[in-house]
């Protein structure tokens, strides 16, 4: 759980085992949660920005990509 303060994202309130999706370009993508990172298309990544940037070619913020977190007002 979050406290104020805590920087952490909210992919870390994720369960180990989780599968996210994302749809992007009529192409549906899912990634695991796994113990200390995350797999997409059988391999892990340490972040969801690194996957988001596999998916769409660019940088992205990932758990924004992925519907995680609100984008900035």
């Amino acid at each position: 759980r979050l406290l104020g303060g805590n920087s952490a994202g909210p992919e870390t309130l994720l369960s180990q085992g989780t599968v996210i999706m994302r749809e992007w370009k009529g192409v549906r993508h899912e990634v695991e949660i796994a113990g200390s990172g995350f797999i997409y298309r059988g391999e892990r990544w340490k972040s969801l920005s690194e996957v988001a940037r596999v998916i769409t070619g660019t940088r992205w913020n990932g758990p924004r990509f992925f519907g995680l977190r609100e984008a900035a007002a």
